[in-house]
């Protein structure tokens, strides 16, 4: 079964992503930034609004380092009051290893909430070295591009990982810098989860995600 992921900011998002026929959303707020923690009353919202899964990140600046730890656990606490019950987090440090205390400490928080790694890994100093530690923190997927700048890039990395991911535990999610002639070779390669944002909308993140968007990226992850 293939997976279609799909960026929200808000409840119109999530309303059109539904229609357009995604699996799941991954809600945020300041894409600017790379994509950051929303509000607990947006996310009340977007729960309302949709019945599709809901991975709401938790992250606090651009960047893979958290700006106020303790702030991030009370925002999970909040979130989760809202009634979020799956997340998106991952940090490095300062050497681009895994921060397993950063992750360690807002998993605290998560009663075994089901989450995602995110693209923390395309940035770590070895990324097949931190995809071993990220399988043994719970998480059942890892957001990647397979390198910094996007998939175009990241490719052989990517076919590396979807070999392991069957022994891991893990589901690798594509996504950053995806685009539609990735997919069919992306689908080859044993992947088969995809992520996408910007091109779910027709004109960039100023504009909302459009049905017609994401009907189309459905039916080519379908294969």
């Amino acid at each position: 079964m293939t997976l279609l992921e799909v960026i929200a900011l808000d409840a119109r998002d999530a309303e059109a992503a539904q229609a357009g026929g995604a699996d799941r959303l991954e809600l945020v707020s300041g894409m600017d930034a790379g994509g950051l923690t929303p509000s607990a009353a947006t996310v009340r919202s977007v729960l309302a609004a949709t019945d599709l899964p809901v991975r709401v990140m938790l992250r606090d600046a651009a960047g893979y380092a958290p700006a106020d730890l303790d702030r991030l656990r009370r925002d999970a606490a909040e979130l989760r009051a809202a009634g979020a019950t799956e997340f998106v987090l991952g940090f490095l440090d300062a050497e681009g290893a895994v921060d397993l205390a950063a992750c360690q400490a807002l998993l605290g928080e998560l009663a075994g909430a089901a989450w995602t790694f995110h693209r923390a890994l395309d940035n770590a100093a070895d990324s097949v070295a931190a995809w071993a530690v990220v399988a043994g923190l719970g998480c059942d997927t890892v957001l990647a591009a397979g390198a910094p700048a996007g998939v175009t890039d990241g490719l052989p990395l990517l076919r590396e990982l979807a070999e392991r991911q069957a022994a891991d535990g893990l589901a690798l999610l594509v996504g950053g810098g995806l685009k539609q002639q990735h997919v069919p070779e992306l689908l080859a390669a044993g992947v088969s989860h995809f992520h996408v944002g910007g091109p779910a909308r027709a004109g960039g993140w100023d504009s909302p995600v459009d049905a017609t968007a994401v009907a189309g990226w459905r039916g080519l992850v379908n294969g």
